[in-house]
């Protein structure tokens, strides 16, 4: 039961770490240190990676360190869904492939 908590954390904690770059990629458009520092979205993404870290430590005490961290590239396609849906990036064919097999290896890695 305690495998299924942690995989469902780590579905978590990925998607914290997507929309954590999001805040930092909002926060970017700021021009010059000052603006930076009084930047909302810079503490957002901070505040969600911080989180998402404290999610990775946790579930490390239940799984093996060569499961968690391959799992962590699901945050790769959170960050593609993101990029599309919230900054009307471009997806083609490439990225798509690319999370496909990000995606299958993480499943062959989760399922022992």
């Amino acid at each position: 039961m305690i495998n299924i908590i942690c995989y469902g954390l780590i579905f978590i904690m990925t998607a914290l770490g997507g929309f954590a770059g999001l805040f930092f990629k909002k926060a970017s458009s700021a021009n010059g240190l000052k603006e930076l520092i009084f930047n909302y979205s810079l503490y957002i993404g901070g505040v969600l990676y911080v989180i998402s870290a404290i999610l990775n430590i946790y579930v490390l005490k239940f799984l093996d360190y060569s499961i968690v961290l391959p799992l962590t590239s699901i945050t790769y396609i959170w960050t593609m869904i993101i990029s599309y849906f919230s900054l009307k990036e471009n997806v083609n064919l490439k990225k798509i492939m690319g999370v496909v097999f990000i995606f299958f290896g993480a499943i062959l890695l989760a399922v022992n």
